[in-house]
């Protein structure tokens, strides 16, 4: 019995002692100034997350798993043309047809990418975790989505009848891929 009261007797002294903990600077807390102790850390705030935004959220990432086939099959078809241009064969129709829905597709979805991941982006501003992640993939995909428009819209149409428009059609096509792809790798990499 008698240890049990020693031993009552050294926890609550060990609590005490935890209690008036001596500050940096020497002086125990009950006395110590602001500048004398150490911040807490200051706690996550809670963000509230919208329906809308749950939504939005689940068509970006849909919509981003239909991609890499779509560039799959790009780069495949894209190949077929720039060698039947390459060797002066005909351009087979089914490649050009293939091409040419391809393009539509990747133009779409990047569509639906783009107005639905800047609307996540502005919705989850007050988001600290992650923030640095989610600029850099927004970078990416919308330097990729210049890439794209630009190699489809200018270097497209002169890819017909100029070799050099049709290597940096090729070239740029193939970088905004690339782009797109390190982007979305950014998201699955870490804490979500």
């Amino acid at each position: 019995m008698r240890s049990a009261a020693i031993l009552c007797a050294v926890v609550l002294w060990a609590a005490s002692v935890r209690a008036q903990q001596v500050a940096p600077s020497g002086v125990t807390l009950e006395h110590a100034s602001p500048q004398d102790t150490v911040p807490a850390r200051r706690r996550a705030q809670a963000i509230e997350i919208s329906p809308a935004y749950e939504l939005s959220l689940r068509a970006h990432r849909l919509a981003a798993y239909s991609v890499l086939p779509l560039f799959v099959v790009q780069a495949v078809v894209g190949n077929q043309l720039f060698q039947a241009d390459k060797s002066g064969a005909i351009r087979p129709d089914w490649a050009t047809s293939a091409h040419k829905v391809g393009a539509a597709a990747i133009g779409s979805v990047f569509t639906l990418e783009t107005v639905t991941g800047l609307y996540n982006l502005w919705q989850s501003r007050d988001n600290d975790v992650g923030r640095t992640k989610r600029l850099a993939h927004s970078a990416l995909l919308l330097a990729s989505d210049a890439g794209f428009t630009y190699a489809g819209i200018k270097l497209a149409s002169d890819a017909k009848r100029d070799s050099q428009a049709r290597d940096n059609h090729r070239m740029l096509s193939y970088y905004s891929m690339g782009a797109a792809l390190a982007g979305y790798g950014i998201m699955l990499v870490g804490d979500h």
